[in-house]
C-alpha cells in the first residue's frame, strides 16, 4: 500500500480529546495530533464499522495518512522509527472516537516494528512501495509448516487477525518441525504478501466489532528463506539492521502495550460521551457524579500507568531487569482492569438511557469489556510473574 493522500483537518478540540480530565499525557507529538484529529472520522464511522464488522475504508485511510503504518518502520525504508510514548499517546487520542479505530491502528503499527527483524531482503519486498504498508500479525503458532529448499511452505488458519483484510502483508507464527533447543520447540515468523493469502470472514463478536479480526488461511505456500526470522529474534530486541531503541528495546519491556492503550482511549470518550449527555440533560444525582468522579480518577490512574510503561520502553525511565519487565506486565494488566471498572461506573451511572444503541458509552463498554479479555492482558499471568519477582527480591 502506498501513501495516502487523505488530509485531516484538527478540530479545536484535538490538543486534548480526553474531557473532562486533561489526562496524563505529555504535550502531544505530529502523530498524536493526527490522531487527535482522526477520532472524530473514526466516531463518526463507528457505528458502520460496527455493523460491517470490520472498519471502513475511510477510516483505514486515515490510520495509514496519521502515519501509524511507518511509526516503527526501520529508517532504511522511510519509516519514521518512532518512541512507544508518542505512539502511545496517539493511540490513547484515537481510542477517545472508537476503540476499534485505535485497536487496529496499534497493532498495525506494531506489526511494522515486527517486520523490522526480517533479513534485509525480505524488508525490501514488505517495503517495496514505501513505509505506509499496512501489516498484520498472526501471533500465536498456528498452522503447519513443512521445510522445503530455500524456505517453507505454510498451511492451516490463523484466528483473530486484527486488521487482516486490509494488510497487504501478513506475519504469520507458526512452529518448525523438528527446530529449537532444551528450552523448547523453534518458532517463526513468515512474510505473506496479500495475493498469497485468504481471509475468512469469522469475527463476531459483542465487543471491538469493527476491528474485523478475522481468520487468516494459507493454503500451502511458498515463503522464502529471507521472508523468515525466528521469535527469539524480536524477544531479545536483535534486529539485523537497525539500531534504533524501537528495535533493540526487549519484547519484554515492550509487553501488553498495543493491547491496552487503546482500552484506556476508549475510557477517556467514554467520559466525555457521559459528560455531555449529562450535561445537555436533568442534573445528574450524587451519586452519578461519584461514579463519574471515580471513573476518572480511575481512568488517570490507568493512563499514567501506560505512559509508564512506554517511558519504560522508550528507555526514559531507568529500570533493571528483570524488574522492567515485570512491572510493564503488572502495570499494563492493571490498567485494563482500571478502565474496565471506570466504564462500568458510568453506563451504571447512565441509567437505561444508557443502554441506548446510539450512545457511545454502551458502545465503549462493549469494547472495553472484549478488549480486556485478550490473553496478554491476564491479571493472574501478571501476577504470578511480579509475585515471583517480589518474592526473589525479598529473599536477597
Amino acid at each position: 500500500m502506498t501513501e495516502q493522500s487523505t488530509t485531516l483537518a484538527a478540530p479545536a478540540h484535538a490538543e486534548r480529546t480526553g474531557a473532562p480530565d486533561e489526562g496524563a499525557g505529555t504535550p502531544p507529538g505530529p502523530l498524536a495530533e493526527r490522531a487527535g484529529a482522526l477520532a472524530a472520522l473514526a466516531a463518526g464511522h463507528a457505528s458502520r464499522g460496527e455493523e460491517e464488522r470490520g472498519l471502513t475504508e475511510e477510516v483505514v485511510a486515515g490510520i495509514v495518512a496519521a502515519g501509524f503504518a511507518r511509526h516503527f518502520v526501520p529508517a532504511a525504508h522511510g519509516g519514521a522509527e518512532g518512541g512507544f510514548g508518542e505512539l502511545a499517546e496517539a493511540v490513547l487520542r484515537l481510542g477517545t472516537g472508537c476503540t476499534s479505530a485505535a485497536w487496529a491502528a496499534s497493532l498495525s503499527a506494531y506489526a511494522g516494528r515486527y517486520a523490522a527483524y526480517l533479513p534485509e531482503e525480505g524488508q525490501a519486498e514488505v517495503w517495496a512501495e514505501g513505509p505506509d504498508a499496512l501489516l498484520a500479525g498472526a501471533l500465536v503458532p498456528s498452522g503447519t509448516v513443512t521445510p522445503v529448499p530455500g524456505g517453507w511452505r505454510l498451511d492451516g488458519a490463523w484466528p483473530y487477525i486484527s486488521g487482516v483484510r486490509h494488510a497487504a502483508w501478513v506475519l504469520a507464527c507458526a512452529t518448525v518441525p523438528g527446530g529449537g533447543d532444551e528450552e523448547g520447540p523453534e518458532v517463526r515468523f513468515f512474510a505473506v504478501p496479500r495475493a498469497a493469502h485468504r481471509v475468512e470472514r469469522t469475527w463476531n463478536t459483542t465487543g471491538m466489532r469493527a476491528t474485523g479480526s478475522d481468520t487468516l488461511v494459507l493454503d500451502d505456500v511458498l515463503v522464502p528463506a529471507h521472508r523468515s526470522f525466528p521469535r527469539t529474534r524480536v524477544l531479545a530486541g536483535h534486529a539485523p539492521a537497525s539500531r534504533a531503541r524501537c528495535h533493540t528495546v526487549r519484547m519484554a519491556r515492550v509487553g501488553a502495550l498495543p493491547f491496552v492503550t487503546p482500552l484506556v482511549g476508549a475510557a477517556r470518550g467514554a467520559l466525555r460521551a457521559w459528560t455531555e449527555r449529562a450535561a445537555r440533560g436533568r442534573a445528574p444525582s450524587p451519586g452519578a457524579l461519584g461514579e463519574l468522579t471515580r471513573a476518572a480518577g480511575e481512568t488517570d490512574a490507568a493512563e499514567l500507568l501506560v505512559l509508564r510503561a512506554a517511558a519504560a520502553a522508550d528507555g526514559t525511565v531507568s529500570l533493571p531487569e528483570p524488574a522492567a519487565a515485570v512491572r510493564g506486565k503488572r502495570d499494563t494488566a492493571l490498567a485494563a482492569e482500571l478502565v474496565v471498572g471506570a466504564v462500568q461506573r458510568l453506563v451504571r451511572a447512565s441509567g437505561t438511557s444508557g443502554q441506548s444503541p446510539h450512545d457511545p458509552v454502551q458502545r465503549f463498554w462493549r469494547d472495553v469489556q472484549t478488549g480486556a479479555s485478550h490473553v496478554a492482558l491476564s491479571p493472574e499471568a501478571a501476577g504470578a510473574a511480579y509475585g515471583a519477582w517480589a518474592m526473589q527480591e525479598a529473599n536477597r
